[in-house]
Order: C-alpha cells, then structure tokens, then sequence
C-alpha cells in the first residue's frame, strides 16, 4: 500500500525509493531536545521523521532536505497535506550543497549505511541505502556548522558506522550524549544504535530497547513510544 494512514497524519510513499521502516520512525519517536525551534531532516525520503518530530514539538518549524528528486516531491505533497503544513518545509538538495543562516536544535537523520559496498542495482535505492566513502566525514561537518550552541544531533545507524561516526564527531568537539542501544528482543544483540552527539559536555545517557517480546508481538516499550502515531496502538 502506498498510503500509511498515521494517527494524526498521513504519508504517501508512491515515488520513494525507500519506504517507511522500523529505522525511521524508532528515530522520529525518541530523537530528543528540551525545546528545539529549529528542526533539520536530513535525507527525509516520504518525510515520516519530520511529520512525527512536527507532531511531537509544535513549537518547532521542521525543515527537510532530500538529494532525490522523486521522494523530495513525495515529501512536499506529505507536508501539504498535514496539518502542521505551515511549520514543514523541504529543499531538493544534497547535505554537501546546503548551507543556512538558520542554525538547528535538533538535527536529525537515518542515513545511508552501506559504505564502500555493492551498490543497488536500483540507482535510486542505491542513493537511499549505500553512501560514499566520506559520507558521514561530511554529514558531521555540515551538522557541526548547522547545530545551534545548545543543538544536538541524532542518527540511527548500525554498531560499526556508529562507532566511526562517534569517533568522526570527536574532531568537531560533538560528544556523545545519550545513546540507544536497538534489540530484536531481549535475547538477541543491539543491531542498531540511536546516538545523540552535542557540544553541551553532558553525562552520557544509555538505554537499552527491545522491539519484540515474542515472535510478532510488540513490547510495552515499543508500544509506549509509537502510541501516539500508529492506529494499531
């Protein structure tokens, strides 16, 4: 189905080379800042992470950028048609062409992962999945410049890039601050890290959270974070 009906908005996938998955909304649901104005997606695809962070801050105007053309018109019809429309805004353009006056709170991405591996024989979901060599060099760049003093910036990404990444951050004096250990369940290992890197020189935060209790049931905690989104909680 192209359409996923949310309950407070709703998010037309037709176009995109990446659809809505665990990775995506995980972040848009625990990505977090006291009180963030400004708020950056970076690589928003259908734009499910800024809907759910508009949704969650509605105090915040939530800017989005995407490097593919198709899914960065996906996500403007998205944001039209919700209601937070008039705090949802979105550029076709790549991290490494865009630059602002307007510094961030809260930056925010699922990334591309797979470096220096075999590329999709689907270009488009080639540019969704895999990233170059330098990639994430460039997106913590341009994220240290973008972040405002007291800003923090949040990614979902496997053990091994969030390591890299962590040690990437050290360079610009952005430390990890909290981060999220993802499970299938209780007795499998994390498969995935949600790191929060700031410049605030804050004691790190680290939580462990499982998806599952058994096989296809939800856990409480899963159900908790996702309630306010999905009809099926």
């Amino acid at each position: 189905m192209s359409i996923f009906k949310f309950k407070q908005f709703e998010v037309d996938q037709s176009g995109c080379a990446m659809k809505i998955n665990t990775d995506g909304v995980l972040i848009g649901a625990m990505a977090k800042h006291s009180a963030p104005k400004n708020i950056l997606d970076i690589g928003t695809g259908t734009g499910v992470i800024a809907l759910m962070l508009a949704q969650r801050y509605p105090e915040a105007k939530v800017h989005a950028i995407e490097i593919d053309q198709l899914a960065a018109a996906a996500a403007h019809k998205n944001f039209e048609r919700s209601i937070f429309s008039e705090r949802l805004s979105v550029d076709h353009i790549s991290i490494s062409d865009f630059h602002s006056s307007q510094q961030f709170d809260l930056i925010v991405s699922n990334p591309p992962f797979f470096v220096n591996d075999l590329k999709n024989k689907e270009e488009r979901k080639g540019i969704a999945r895999h990233a170059d060599e330098n990639f994430f060099e460039l997106l913590v760049q341009q994220s240290n410049m973008l972040l405002s003093e007291k800003g923090i910036l949040y990614l979902i990404l496997p053990l091994k890039q969030a390591l890299e990444v962590v040690g990437e951050a050290a360079r610009y004096q952005l430390l990890l601050a909290h981060r999220i250990n993802i499970h299938s369940d209780e007795n499998k290992p994390a498969f995935r890290q949600i790191i929060g890197l700031s410049r605030a020189g804050e004691t790190l935060v680290e939580t462990s959270f499982y998806i599952y209790e058994s096989q296809a049931k939800h856990t409480p905690g899963y159900k908790e974070i996702l309630s306010d989104f999905f009809l099926a909680f």
